[in-house]
């Protein structure tokens, strides 16, 4: 049996900080070379990323995603245990990505593994992993998707080994996220003296009324399987050292995170129009740039939901909430490909000081997704 706790521990001592390799894609290629999956690099301006499959191409096959990536440490001397020393002690693995989620992978490649050697299934068992999901996102996930399309290569379903329950495990799996929109909203008025504002025009109160406008109601009600869209307004900024001086420009940053009720292109409009219809009033320019992160998205329940579900509720005696919440993650791009759903560990600890894992949690991981691939073959 593949050990995914020990998989873990030599993935953390890999200190893969977005978007450096540091030798865990190459330490995954080698073990699932020598287990007979076909394996590729595929990586795409300077981010690495592996592609492997076992079984042939084109039949009835399953996917696994995930990304051996993790956030900077942050101060070293914060930390109990070096955060890429892979320490073990009274069954706990710490170190940088043992949540967040080298754990993950190692569960899901440890079940290939030993899946494909063990049973060999009439199909094929496919694993994307990336070195880019904690950055920018755009040469990871979407990259190997890109190169499958190009392949003839395809996932039927997919698991995104994202962690997932909030403090036990089986409490929670994902059937969709929300999606996330970033707006920059420019003010340009005219610069003047405080005493004298007829003859200048303040951008600062043309922007506030603006930001008021916006989170004045709730942007909905939420939706059978999503909480309600939430707006935040995270920045604002004229860079005016003067007490006395109207400033000439200024500026706001307002992230969305939006339900199935909306889309990118549907917020894009709306704050769009708004902004106009200030400008028209205060003879203040507001304009309004948008970067659309990810599309909410869902995975109706129905058969693969439930396969899924139910080898969770076997193996953790928990009955898992269908859940949409938190931020992104790749699952965003997946979906685009085939159906997915995400189950992982519990994520308390992940992109924390002293990250950890119990060794437990990883072998029962390593378990559930075993048994679900048995399931899904049989």
């Amino acid at each position: 049996m593949t050990d995914a706790a020990d998989l873990t521990v030599r993935l953390i001592r890999c200190p893969s900080v977005t978007p450096e390799e540091a030798g865990a894609l190459v330490l995954l290629a080698d073990l699932l070379k020598d287990a007979g999956f076909e394996v590729h690099r595929v990586d795409r301006n300077g981010t690495p990323n592996l592609f492997a499959r076992w079984g042939a191409r084109g039949a009835r096959s399953f996917g696994f995603n995930g990304h051996t990536d993790v956030v900077p440490p942050g101060d070293l001397g914060s930390w109990t245990h070096p955060p890429f020393s892979g320490h073990v002690e009274d069954g706990t693995i710490w170190g940088r990505g043992a949540t967040d989620m080298k754990s993950g992978v190692a569960a899901f490649v440890a079940a290939a593994v030993d899946f494909v050697t063990e049973t060999p299934p009439d199909g094929a068992v496919i694993l994307t992993i990336t070195g880019d999901e904690e950055g920018p996102g755009r040469d990871g996930t979407r990259a190997l998707l890109d190169w499958m399309a190009e392949k003839g290569e395809r996932m039927d379903v997919c698991i995104v080994g994202e962690p997932t329950n909030p403090e036990l495990m089986g409490e929670m799996m994902k059937i969709g996220r929300r999606g996330s929109v970033t707006f920059r909203i420019a003010a340009q008025g005219v610069q003047g003296h405080a005493a004298y504002p007829h003859r200048a025009r303040n951008p600062l109160h043309a922007l506030t009324r603006y930001l008021n406008d916006l989170i004045a109601a709730p942007l909905d009600q939420g939706t059978a399987h999503f909480d309600p869209s939430g707006l935040q307004i995270t920045s604002i900024d004229c860079g005016n050292p003067a007490s006395n001086v109207i400033p000439e420009r200024a500026s706001a940053v307002v992230n969305i995170r939006f339900n199935d009720l909306h889309s990118g292109a549907s917020l894009t409009r709306d704050l769009t129009e708004r902004a106009q219809s200030v400008s028209e009033e205060t003879g203040v320019t507001l304009t309004v740039e948008a970067d659309i992160s990810g599309e909410a998205f869902l995975t109706e329940p129905g058969p693969f939901v439930d396969l899924v579900r139910g080898v969770v509720r076997e193996e953790t005696g928990r009955d898992p909430e269908l859940s949409t919440s938190g931020g992104t993650s790749d699952a965003r791009f997946v979906k685009d490909h085939c159906p997915v759903v995400e189950f992982g560990l519990v994520g308390r600890f992940m992109h924390q000081v002293d990250e950890r894992v119990p060794v437990a949690e990883i072998q029962q991981l390593q378990t559930i997704y075993r048994r679900i691939l048995e399931r899904f073959f049989t």
